[in-house]
């Protein structure tokens, strides 16, 4: 949420010793012994229902550490885990650091022909905010996007395309040698815990149970999408060359944002620009709080500014109520981009109330954060639907830990399965495309009007172009995560890197020319966490599964049904990890998962 010199050398100077405390419980011998004696005793066999989960998940959580090992070999997972904190965290200050450090000044105003009228007045506000002539351009989203979408100057797509992908690979920010050695202390932590690789080490007590099953998923999902995925990019390289004159050939990788909302515009008569007028963020929010309303049955008000303390004035802070008028918690949303601030959007569980042996409960408390577009002088902060999607996402993490009911906090909320953890965050995500949803809250900021009927039409029509290409691109990461988890042995010395890491997933990536690297240098997800998404990237796709044929069932008895979100939140948002993730699924479809939705929702069902 923050950083500035002073608090990274706090925390750098912390972290050490935090990652070494953390590491050091589960390699506590006597602790151990303890907690190994009484897992056999007839009292513990004796338990029931979520006391014997905890026991048998901590039982398996210290196993899984090195519980059982010798001292020498209990003092070298200390000391790895300790190095990983540390070579994980400056491998994130390098990624925030080279996106803080390029910029791109333009002073020709002919120069910006295409972009739109919002992400050129941003440009400029961006300019005289650091004393500049002119429109900046930054390496941020709220700025990158707009600019490599629609900006018809190739040669600046190109600057900042060559800046983005340079993240990480240059001096003074360069983390090859870190990708290098975190994967080398992954393995080693693996081999030290007798497993073959850091992927079987990581998934054996998730849903895919082993990188070899997850590698499976992921290869049938791209047999699946293959053949739509080189039709796709054989008909953007023909519609470039038949809008050029050119001859049919490979796009350049600045083009291809460029060309494909061009393809776009032209086959569905649609510019997404055009639905920002209609989600101002005040609304968006509001609605947002309705379906809540509706289908979870909670009320969600704020605090007035200034009552709570905050570290922005940016932030808000909420109240969220239940049907029974219970506080069940409170969060801190912050949704705008800052220099000082990282990359994406998250959730966080700050506090973890939940239910007392008296009956009473305490409240949970969280955060939510995105870097999305701000408001202007003149108007509000009109976001893409892309980025409403992102705050109905994050808020469905945000109700996994505020609804949880668990009474033990370490298997509360989100501390579930990686695999598991995305399904109440994305299944939200289908609200921003029901009619029934965006009638709450997409407005014209201006007149109030709904989105117009062809609008919409055109958008819907219009969410599965590309739809092979997006899914080959979470395949490519996907992939690559787990190889890269799984081949570690094979990993080349740092300049051979990118070669070797773009042949683990050539099938994947769309062909253009020049080649465009991996992201495995700014890769966050992956290594800038000691575990993270490191070997769980799939876990986006699998969770999207779950999430589409989850869906189905609000689908079928009402979107705003309150008795199936009452189901949901019983069977899911509630539960925790109090349960196997398939069985608290099971519990709510009354089935085991389908893929058939998501290649239904995708347009990929043959």
């Amino acid at each position: 949420m923050a950083d500035s010199p002073a608090l990274r050398e706090a925390h750098n100077a912390m972290l050490p010793h935090v990652s070494t405390f953390y590491a050091r419980i589960p390699l506590n011998a006597a602790l151990w012994q303890r907690l190994k004696a009484f897992s056999e005793t007839g009292a513990a066999k004796a338990l029931a229902g979520i006391r014997q989960r905890f026991v048998n998940e901590t039982v398996a959580d210290f196993r899984q550490a090195g519980a059982d090992f010798p001292e020498d070999k209990r003092a070298r997972l200390e000391a790895l885990q300790a190095e990983l904190a540390q070579l994980t965290q400056k491998y994130s200050e390098n990624v925030l650091d080279a996106t803080n450090a390029w910029q791109l000044v333009v002073t020709d105003e002919s120069r910006l022909a295409g972009l739109p009228a919002h992400a050129k007045a941003a440009a400029r506000r961006s300019a005289e905010a650091k004393g500049l002539e002119g429109w900046r351009f930054t390496l941020h989203m709220p700025s990158q996007e707009p600019f490599m979408t629609y900006l018809e100057d190739g040669n600046l797509r190109r600057q900042m395309w060559e800046a983005a992908v340079a993240i990480g690979a240059r001096e003074p920010h360069d983390n090859r040698e870190l990708v290098r050695r975190i994967l080398e202390l992954r393995a080693e932590k693996a081999a030290l815990l007798g497993r073959p690789h850091f992927a079987d080490l990581v998934l054996e007590r998730r849903m895919a149970k082993s990188g070899q099953h997850a590698l499976e998923f992921l290869a049938d999902l791209q047999r699946r999408a293959a053949p739509a995925f080189a039709r796709e990019c054989r008909e953007l390289e023909e519609f470039k060359a038949e809008r050029t004159g050119q001859p049919v050939g490979r796009l350049a990788p600045w083009e291809l944002a460029y060309w494909s909302e061009k393809l776009r515009q032209a086959r569905y008569d649609f510019d997404e620009e055009v639905l920002r007028p209609y989600f101002p963020m005040d609304r968006v929010i509001a609605g947002l709080f309705e379906i809540a309303s509706r289908v979870f049955r909670l009320r969600i008000t704020e605090r007035p500014a200034g009552e709570v303390e905050t570290w922005h004035p940016d932030v808000r802070f909420y109240d969220v109520h239940d049907g029974r008028d219970r506080h069940v918690g409170s969060f801190y949303a912050d949704w705008y981009p800052r220099e000082s601030k990282r990359g994406g959007a998250w959730m966080n569980y700050l506090i973890t109330g939940g239910p007392l042996e008296d009956g009473k409960r305490l409240p949970h408390l969280g955060l939510i954060c995105g870097n999305l577009t701000p408001p202007a002088a003149d108007r509000p902060a009109l976001l893409t639907h892309r980025e409403v999607q992102t705050i109905f996402h994050e808020f469905g993490h945000l109700l996994h830990h505020l609804l949880g009911e668990v009474e033990i906090k370490s298997m509360n909320g989100v501390n579930v399965a990686w695999d598991f953890v995305e399904l109440p965050s994305q299944i939200l995500e289908n609200w921003c495309w029901e009619r029934e949803g965006l009638d709450l809250f997409a407005r014209h900021f201006e007149t109030g009007a709904p989105i117009p009927d062809d609008v919409f039409n055109k958008m819907i029509a219009a969410r599965n172009f590309r739809s092979a290409a997006a899914t080959m691109r979470q395949l490519a990461f996907a992939t690559m995560d787990l190889r890269l988890h799984t081949h570690t042995a094979a990993f080349p010395a740092a300049k051979e890197m990118e070669a070797w890491v773009k042949s683990l997933i050539a099938d994947c990536l769309v062909p253009t020319e020049p080649p465009s690297p991996t992201i495995v240098n700014r890769f966050t997800h992956v290594f800038a966490d000691p575990v993270g998404y490191a070997a769980g990237y799939y876990s986006y796709k699998w969770a999207e599964v779950l999430d589409a044929d989850a869906f189905t069932r609000f689908k079928r008895e009402g979107i705003f049904n309150p008795v199936v979100g009452a189901a949901f939140v019983d069977h899911v948002l509630s539960r925790g990890n109090s349960d196997d993730p398939a069985e608290l699924f099971q519990r709510f479809m009354g089935r085991a998962p389908e893929l058939t939705a998501l290649l239904v929702r995708s347009g990929l069902a043959a």
